[in-house]
């Protein structure tokens, strides 16, 4: 499926089961798009499913996009099989976010984003789809600052060495 296509007749089945399920309830429309971005191989939410979506609720499709940009877990480029997100919070720039992200873009071997890394929300997949590396205004764990969510955990006071021994052991694993 490309990003602007209906999904295919067994996701749409998935999220019509979601939608009945879930629907006409406070909230449904977050755990609908969790689940469904859940439910991708490349855990994300392409454009296409944003408008099946948006038919079969009766949301307009500005209100499901306006939801899906807003929230930092709803991705809207396919994912890596690996995430790296670093905080872009006041108290992880100070404490040396920006090193990280550099030291991540050199180590993956990732494009130079230029401005991008002063960006509240960027996503920048490897090119073998290994790896995603995010970044997200604020985690709420400034007393850990810098903070690193690695594959959905957690690591605080992180510097360039640890990031790259998870970077590393990582790679091992998936070799």
């Amino acid at each position: 499926m490309t990003a602007h296509e209906l999904p295919d007749a067994a996701e749409q089945a998935f999220i019509d089961d979601l939608i009945v399920k879930r629907g006409g309830r406070p909230g449904a429309l977050l755990g609908i798009l969790e689940a469904v971005q859940s439910h991708d191989a490349r855990k994300y939410l392409p454009m296409g499913t944003l408008r099946y979506i948006a038919e079969k609720t009766r949301v307009p499709l500005s209100r499901i996009y306006s939801v899906a940009t807003f929230y930092s877990l709803f991705n809207l480029q396919p994912q890596g099989a690996n995430t790296i997100c670093i905080c872009r919070g006041t108290a992880c720039h100070t404490r040396g976010s920006r090193n990280l992200l550099e030291s991540i873009r050199l180590d993956l071997g990732l494009e130079d984003a230029g401005d991008r890394y002063e960006a509240d929300k960027l996503s920048i997949t490897t090119p073998d789809g290994k790896f995603t590396v995010r970044t997200v205004a604020c985690f709420g764990q400034c007393a850990l600052a810098p903070v690193a969510e690695i594959n959905h955990h957690i690591c605080g006071h992180v510097n360039e060495r640890t990031l790259e021994r998870e970077i590393n052991a990582i790679k091992r694993e998936s070799n």
